[in-house]
Protein backbone atom coordinates (compact mmCIF):
# COMPACT_ATOMS: atom_id res chain seq x y z
CA UNK A 1 0.00 0.00 0.00
CA UNK A 2 2.65 2.60 0.75
CA UNK A 3 4.83 1.61 -2.24
CA UNK A 4 1.34 1.78 -4.28
CA UNK A 5 0.75 5.15 -2.45
CA UNK A 6 4.30 6.31 -3.14
CA UNK A 7 4.40 5.05 -7.01
CA UNK A 8 1.00 7.56 -7.47
CA UNK A 9 2.83 10.68 -5.90
CA UNK A 10 5.64 10.13 -8.15
CA UNK A 11 3.49 9.69 -11.14
CA UNK A 12 1.61 13.05 -10.55
CA UNK A 13 4.11 14.76 -8.98
CA UNK A 14 6.17 14.52 -12.60
CA UNK A 15 9.66 15.01 -11.45
CA UNK A 16 8.85 17.78 -8.70
CA UNK A 17 11.49 16.51 -5.69
CA UNK A 18 10.11 18.52 -2.04
CA UNK A 19 12.35 18.12 0.56
CA UNK A 20 9.95 19.48 2.90
CA UNK A 21 6.44 18.64 3.47
CA UNK A 22 4.07 20.98 5.86
CA UNK A 23 0.89 19.05 7.85
CA UNK A 24 -1.60 22.05 7.74
CA UNK A 25 -3.69 21.75 10.60
CA UNK A 26 -6.85 24.42 11.09
CA UNK A 27 -6.87 27.63 10.65
CA UNK A 28 -4.03 26.42 7.28
CA UNK A 29 -5.81 25.69 4.74
CA UNK A 30 -5.22 28.39 2.86
CA UNK A 31 -1.66 28.32 2.78
CA UNK A 32 -2.75 26.17 -0.32
CA UNK A 33 -3.43 29.11 -2.11
CA UNK A 34 0.18 30.55 -1.87
CA UNK A 35 1.59 27.55 -4.05
CA UNK A 36 2.67 27.99 -7.39
CA UNK A 37 2.59 25.65 -10.38
CA UNK A 38 -0.08 23.74 -7.76
CA UNK A 39 -0.29 20.14 -8.22
CA UNK A 40 -3.21 18.91 -5.96
CA UNK A 41 -4.03 15.60 -5.45
CA UNK A 42 -7.04 13.85 -3.46
CA UNK A 43 -6.51 11.79 -0.51
CA UNK A 44 -9.04 9.85 -2.29
CA UNK A 45 -6.23 8.66 -5.19
CA UNK A 46 -3.97 7.77 -2.86
CA UNK A 47 -3.79 4.27 -1.37
CA UNK A 48 -3.84 3.84 2.38
CA UNK A 49 -4.33 8.13 3.05
CA UNK A 50 -7.14 8.56 5.33
CA UNK A 51 -10.51 10.39 4.28
CA UNK A 52 -10.73 13.11 7.04
CA UNK A 53 -14.29 13.21 8.48
CA UNK A 54 -13.58 17.30 10.39
CA UNK A 55 -14.60 20.35 8.85
CA UNK A 56 -11.76 22.69 7.91
CA UNK A 57 -9.51 19.63 6.73
CA UNK A 58 -9.53 19.48 3.09
CA UNK A 59 -7.77 16.20 2.43
CA UNK A 60 -5.54 16.53 -0.07
CA UNK A 61 -1.95 16.75 -1.03
CA UNK A 62 -0.96 20.05 -2.93
CA UNK A 63 2.45 20.22 -3.99
CA UNK A 64 4.60 23.04 -6.08
CA UNK A 65 6.54 25.86 -4.89
CA UNK A 66 6.39 28.29 -1.70
CA UNK A 67 8.81 30.95 -1.64
CA UNK A 68 10.35 29.88 -5.00
CA UNK A 69 11.52 26.41 -3.26
CA UNK A 70 9.86 22.62 -3.96
CA UNK A 71 7.31 21.40 -1.14
CA UNK A 72 4.54 19.37 -0.34
CA UNK A 73 1.77 20.64 2.22
CA UNK A 74 -1.18 17.80 3.32
CA UNK A 75 -4.21 19.71 3.47
CA UNK A 76 -5.43 17.96 6.38
CA UNK A 77 -5.31 15.24 8.39
CA UNK A 78 -7.16 12.32 10.19
CA UNK A 79 -7.50 12.23 13.98
CA UNK A 80 -7.70 9.57 16.52
CA UNK A 81 -10.59 10.58 18.19
CA UNK A 82 -12.41 9.90 14.51
CA UNK A 83 -12.18 6.37 14.87
CA UNK A 84 -9.98 5.49 17.52
CA UNK A 85 -7.15 4.48 15.37
CA UNK A 86 -3.58 5.93 16.73
CA UNK A 87 -2.22 4.74 13.42
CA UNK A 88 -4.44 6.44 10.89
CA UNK A 89 -1.34 8.68 10.04
CA UNK A 90 1.16 6.13 9.52
CA UNK A 91 0.89 5.43 5.74
CA UNK A 92 0.58 9.19 4.73
CA UNK A 93 4.07 9.14 7.31
CA UNK A 94 5.35 6.30 5.14
CA UNK A 95 4.70 7.22 2.10
CA UNK A 96 6.55 10.85 2.93
CA UNK A 97 9.22 9.30 3.81
CA UNK A 98 9.57 6.99 0.71
CA UNK A 99 9.52 9.70 -1.64
CA UNK A 100 12.17 11.34 -0.28
CA UNK A 101 10.75 13.84 2.20
CA UNK A 102 13.38 14.70 4.86
CA UNK A 103 11.65 17.54 6.69
CA UNK A 104 8.38 17.79 8.11
CA UNK A 105 6.43 20.94 9.41
CA UNK A 106 3.48 20.20 11.35
CA UNK A 107 0.79 22.65 12.63
CA UNK A 108 -2.52 22.74 14.58
CA UNK A 109 -4.63 24.68 16.80
CA UNK A 110 -4.65 24.27 20.39
CA UNK A 111 -6.08 25.57 23.76
CA UNK A 112 -3.63 28.01 25.66
CA UNK A 113 -3.28 27.06 29.56
CA UNK A 114 -0.92 29.76 30.15
CA UNK A 115 -2.67 33.39 30.35
CA UNK A 116 0.02 35.04 28.66
CA UNK A 117 -0.68 33.05 25.79
CA UNK A 118 -3.72 34.40 24.36
CA UNK A 119 -5.74 33.61 21.13
CA UNK A 120 -4.27 34.20 17.64
CA UNK A 121 -0.75 33.70 19.13
CA UNK A 122 1.76 31.19 17.71
CA UNK A 123 3.71 28.87 19.90
CA UNK A 124 6.44 26.71 18.59
CA UNK A 125 6.59 23.24 20.33
CA UNK A 126 9.45 22.56 22.32
CA UNK A 127 8.20 19.25 23.29
CA UNK A 128 5.38 17.13 24.18
CA UNK A 129 3.84 15.36 26.77
CA UNK A 130 1.57 12.28 25.45
CA UNK A 131 -1.14 12.42 27.95
CA UNK A 132 -3.60 9.66 25.78
CA UNK A 133 -1.79 7.02 26.65
CA UNK A 134 -1.71 5.86 23.36
CA UNK A 135 0.87 5.23 20.75
CA UNK A 136 1.04 4.66 16.76
CA UNK A 137 3.49 2.29 17.17
CA UNK A 138 2.16 -0.63 19.58
CA UNK A 139 1.70 -3.55 17.37
CA UNK A 140 5.20 -2.79 15.72
CA UNK A 141 6.85 -6.15 15.17
CA UNK A 142 10.41 -4.92 14.98
CA UNK A 143 12.90 -3.55 17.55
CA UNK A 144 12.77 -0.02 15.47
CA UNK A 145 9.49 1.00 17.70
CA UNK A 146 11.83 1.49 20.81
CA UNK A 147 11.98 5.66 19.57
CA UNK A 148 14.16 7.73 21.27
CA UNK A 149 12.23 10.64 22.08
CA UNK A 150 15.26 12.98 23.70
CA UNK A 151 15.26 14.83 20.27
CA UNK A 152 11.35 14.48 18.80
CA UNK A 153 11.57 18.34 17.66
CA UNK A 154 14.81 19.11 15.47
CA UNK A 155 16.73 21.10 17.20
CA UNK A 156 18.24 22.93 14.05
CA UNK A 157 14.69 23.17 12.71
CA UNK A 158 13.36 24.72 15.95
CA UNK A 159 16.24 27.54 15.79
CA UNK A 160 15.30 28.02 11.58
CA UNK A 161 11.51 28.66 12.88
CA UNK A 162 12.90 31.43 15.16
CA UNK A 163 14.71 32.79 13.10
CA UNK A 164 12.10 33.01 10.40
CA UNK A 165 9.41 34.42 12.98
CA UNK A 166 12.19 37.58 13.42
CA UNK A 167 12.39 38.06 9.71
CA UNK A 168 8.90 37.41 9.14
CA UNK A 169 8.54 40.25 12.35
CA UNK A 170 6.09 38.02 13.85
CA UNK A 171 6.20 36.91 17.59
CA UNK A 172 7.20 32.83 17.96
CA UNK A 173 6.04 31.88 21.41
CA UNK A 174 7.61 28.47 22.94
CA UNK A 175 5.93 25.88 25.01
CA UNK A 176 5.29 22.11 25.71
CA UNK A 177 1.92 20.80 23.96
CA UNK A 178 -0.23 17.67 25.80
CA UNK A 179 -2.02 15.35 23.75
CA UNK A 180 -5.60 14.48 25.04
CA UNK A 181 -7.20 12.19 22.65
CA UNK A 182 -10.65 14.26 22.30
CA UNK A 183 -13.04 14.59 20.30
CA UNK A 184 -14.56 16.06 23.97
CA UNK A 185 -13.18 19.06 25.15
CA UNK A 186 -10.81 19.23 28.45
CA UNK A 187 -12.66 20.27 31.96
CA UNK A 188 -11.33 22.71 34.00
CA UNK A 189 -9.78 20.18 36.10
CA UNK A 190 -7.77 18.65 33.47
CA UNK A 191 -6.59 22.41 32.12
CA UNK A 192 -5.50 22.89 35.78
CA UNK A 193 -3.59 19.25 35.63
CA UNK A 194 -1.95 20.18 32.44
CA UNK A 195 -0.57 23.24 33.66
CA UNK A 196 0.79 21.78 36.86
CA UNK A 197 2.51 19.11 34.81
CA UNK A 198 4.43 21.10 32.86
CA UNK A 199 2.47 22.09 29.29
CA UNK A 200 1.72 25.34 27.86
CA UNK A 201 -1.21 24.29 24.70
CA UNK A 202 -3.37 21.34 24.62
CA UNK A 203 -4.65 19.65 21.89
CA UNK A 204 -5.95 16.36 19.96
CA UNK A 205 -3.14 15.70 17.33
CA UNK A 206 0.44 15.98 15.93
CA UNK A 207 1.86 13.74 18.64
CA UNK A 208 1.08 10.26 17.03
CA UNK A 209 3.07 12.22 13.94
CA UNK A 210 5.46 13.40 15.41
CA UNK A 211 5.98 9.85 16.82
CA UNK A 212 6.13 8.07 13.22
CA UNK A 213 7.94 10.58 11.87
CA UNK A 214 10.80 10.05 13.92
CA UNK A 215 9.97 6.13 13.58
CA UNK A 216 10.67 7.08 9.91
CA UNK A 217 13.98 9.07 10.19
CA UNK A 218 12.20 12.62 9.51
CA UNK A 219 13.66 15.77 11.63
CA UNK A 220 10.13 17.24 12.99
CA UNK A 221 9.21 21.23 13.83
CA UNK A 222 5.71 21.88 15.52
CA UNK A 223 3.75 24.85 15.76
CA UNK A 224 0.49 25.45 17.18
CA UNK A 225 -2.16 28.01 16.74
CA UNK A 226 -3.61 29.14 19.80
CA UNK A 227 -7.24 29.85 19.29
CA UNK A 228 -8.86 29.75 22.82
CA UNK A 229 -7.72 29.46 26.38
CA UNK A 230 -8.38 25.78 28.09
CA UNK A 231 -11.68 25.09 30.37
CA UNK A 232 -12.37 27.00 33.08
CA UNK A 233 -10.25 29.70 32.32
CA UNK A 234 -12.71 32.51 30.86
CA UNK A 235 -16.09 30.94 31.86
CA UNK A 236 -17.10 30.50 28.75
CA UNK A 237 -17.45 26.88 27.17
CA UNK A 238 -15.59 25.56 23.96
CA UNK A 239 -16.64 24.67 21.00
CA UNK A 240 -15.52 23.88 17.08
CA UNK A 241 -16.60 26.75 16.01
CA UNK A 242 -14.63 29.06 17.87
CA UNK A 243 -11.49 27.36 16.70
CA UNK A 244 -12.30 27.32 13.34
CA UNK A 245 -12.99 31.31 13.62
CA UNK A 246 -10.42 31.97 15.28
CA UNK A 247 -7.54 29.78 13.56
CA UNK A 248 -6.90 31.90 10.38
CA UNK A 249 -5.76 34.83 12.71
CA UNK A 250 -3.40 33.07 14.34
CA UNK A 251 -2.79 31.04 11.10
CA UNK A 252 -2.08 33.82 8.73
CA UNK A 253 0.42 35.21 11.10
CA UNK A 254 2.19 30.89 11.40
CA UNK A 255 2.01 31.30 7.56
CA UNK A 256 4.54 34.44 6.90
CA UNK A 257 6.64 32.51 9.62
CA UNK A 258 6.48 29.32 6.93
CA UNK A 259 7.06 31.60 3.88
CA UNK A 260 10.27 32.82 5.32
CA UNK A 261 11.40 28.70 6.74
CA UNK A 262 10.90 27.03 3.17
CA UNK A 263 12.69 30.06 1.36
CA UNK A 264 15.96 29.25 3.97
CA UNK A 265 15.58 25.11 4.43
CA UNK A 266 13.72 24.25 1.26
Amino acid sequence: MIAAATGALIKKLNGLMPRVALVLGSGLGSLVDAVEDAIRIPYADLPGFPHSGVSGHAGEVVAGYLSGKPVLMLAGRAHYYEKGDATVMRPVIAALADLGIEMLILTNAAGSVRHDLAPGSVMLIDDHINYSGLNPLIGEPSDQRFVGMTAAYDKKLKDALVIAAGEAGEKLASGVYMWFSGPSFETPAEIRMARTLGADAVGMSTVPEVILARFFGLRVAACSVITNYGAGMTGAELSHEETKDIAPKGGARLQKIIRVLVREIG
